[in-house]
């Protein structure tokens, strides 16, 4: 084990209010060095994790996470803060539990509640086709260890009463792939937690530092770049750094950042949006997501609901709400759920998700030596 984060304590909640001192900043705004043993790029969740961990696991802590904007600016602080491991195949239920774990320790292991709420998840099934996926999954999940099963539309009403679960609905609920260690993590405090880890550990965390190029020697494409080649550190809008290491955490730019060191991705961005309401009394007590409506819905403990749909089919970099996801949004919605009809919208985002032909993330090593990528999540990369 490394160095831990200083407590937070009632004490010290006391001895602050008494003394109306300062809380110490969670991380520091350090000047940047001329080099590192590693430059991570990307701010977000996983960028973070890989400094904490490469530190806390590996000793390694003379490494900089370098961001354009502000730690969490992008998918980190914009997704719906959903995580679950009831995947279809062995290999994702593993891996995706394994993150599971992960945060159902954080709080202890980063000192920082990230209020991670084991609320249980719902995949709803609307036509028979979708029952019986919902069944195969369950026996994959059921092999792999995983607390899965399929129940039908009286228990769906009892574990979430809110829904509309009667025959005579245009999308009947014929059931449901129930997951009771799915939930919610409050993904502001996840990134604050790992920030916080790694900044104990005197890894540089440079904020509204834009990389420019990434530096390689030797290799067989343009100006020496792509297969063949070898880092050797990263132009950045404050300077250049040398790093022998370079890891790309990005998403939403992460082809365009691998291009800079003639790495070529097989990635599409999209755009994500999402949307949450006023608060409200607590009244749904799980995760329900509908595949055949393109939703899944939460509820925060403050009572708002948040919402969430499928990836734009139009690929961009722009993050814009619209007026159109909103509408087909709401009425997907209260197909589910109608009792809900007068609630009021607080406000719509967009984050950019980078997607890849298989759906699945680009990860480890690449041709050029030192350059290493951590890419392509699509809408899964917090669940990871």
């Amino acid at each position: 084990m490394g160095k831990r984060p200083p407590k937070y304590s009632a004490g010290a909640l006391i001895k602050h209010g008494l003394t109306r001192g300062d809380w110490p900043r969670m991380w520091r705004r350090p000047e940047m060095r001329t080099s590192y043993d590693v430059v991570i790029i990307g701010g977000g969740l996983h960028g973070l994790a890989t400094a904490y961990y490469l530190a806390e696991n590996h000793g390694i802590s003379n490494v900089a996470v370098v961001d354009k904007g502000y730690i969490g600016g992008g998918g980190s602080g914009r997704n719906t803060a959903i995580v679950r491991s009831n995947y279809l195949t062995p290999e994702g239920v593993a891996f995706y539990d394994r993150g599971l774990d992960l945060y159902s320790t954080m709080a202890a292991d980063l000192n920082l509640n990230v209020m991670f709420s084991r609320r249980g998840h719902l995949t709803l099934a609307h036509t028979d086709s979708a029952l019986r996926t919902m069944h195969w999954r369950a026996e994959v999940n059921k092999l792999q260890g995983i607390n899965s099963s399929v129940i039908g539309p009286e228990e769906v009403r009892k574990a979430a009463p809110s829904l509309d679960v009667s025959p005579s609905t245009r999308y009947p609920i014929l059931g449901a792939l129930h997951h009771p260690p799915g939930g919610i993590v409050r993904h502001d405090a996840v990134v604050w937690g790992y920030a916080r880890g790694a900044d104990v550990h005197d890894i540089h965390i440079l904020q509204e530092t834009e990389v420019l190029d990434i530096i390689v020697n030797g290799g067989s494409g343009p100006d020496g770049k792509g297969a063949g080649g070898k880092v050797a550190g990263v132009k950045t809008s404050r300077g250049d750094v040398s790093a022998p290491i370079v890891v790309n955490c990005t998403a939403g730019w992460a082809s365009l950042i691998s291009n800079m060191a003639g790495v070529p991705l097989p990635i599409t961005t999209h755009p994500l949006q999402a949307a949450v309401t006023e608060p409200c009394k607590v009244f749904l007590p799980t995760v329900v997501v509908s595949g055949s409506l393109h939703v899944y819905v939460s509820q925060t403990d403050r009572g708002e609901l948040v919402f969430g749909a499928s990836v734009d089919p139009v690929g961009t970099y722009r993050v814009n709400g619209t007026l159109e996801f909103t509408e087909e949004l709401a009425g997907h919605v209260l197909e589910l759920m109608p009792g809900i009809s007068k609630m009021r919208l607080l406000r719509q985002w967009s984050g950019l998700c980078d997607m890849t032909p298989d759906y699945s993330p680009v990860m480890g090593n690449t041709p050029v030596e030192g350059y290493l990528v951590d890419v392509g999540w699509g809408t899964y990369g917090f669940k990871a």
